[in-house]
């Protein structure tokens, strides 16, 4: 039976719940909101350190509904904000304040989010998005079929 009667809207959903199903399990938890505060909070931090041509790469890539969050609130600039790991975590950490999240490792957070986009995503664009990313950043992907960094391999 159809959720919304729209076969594409059916399918976006059922992809979104996978992703947050794959960061549920990423994270230990049962807890839907929280998954969908790691993807959001995770994939804005991104966004907002990519050139404009690779945050619509990406973006073409991702379910319609999650393509929604991750253009939702975006003010597109040529200046890209290069933010190395501390300056990354502590970019995802805002994005929990006043949440459960709140005291949590955004490190586990950011992992779990790019370990789903590495599943999900074609891996010629996840490579050209890893090697826009400053080297410290590159630890947090790892190759869904190692499951080994993907700064390794880049």
């Amino acid at each position: 039976m159809s959720a919304t009667g729209i076969e594409v809207f059916d399918t976006t959903l059922q992809k979104t719940n996978q992703w947050l199903q794959d960061i549920m399990r990423e994270l230990g938890t049962e807890n839907r909101q929280q998954a969908y505060l790691v993807l959001r909070a995770t994939l804005h931090t991104l966004r907002d350190r990519l050139p404009l041509e690779e945050v619509a790469h990406l973006g073409a890539q991702l379910p319609m509904l999650v393509r929604g969050i991750y253009y939702e609130g975006w003010r597109p600039s040529l200046e890209v904000c290069k933010l190395h790991r501390e300056e990354f975590l502590a970019s995802v950490l805002v994005h929990f304040f006043g949440t459960a999240l709140e005291d949590s490792d955004p490190e586990l957070a950011i992992r779990a989010a790019f370990s789903t986009l590495a599943r999900n995503i074609a891996p010629g664009e996840i490579d050209k998005v890893i090697h826009l990313l400053p080297k410290d950043l590159r630890e947090f992907w790892r190759l869904p079929q190692t499951g080994t960094a993907r700064a390794q391999s880049v």
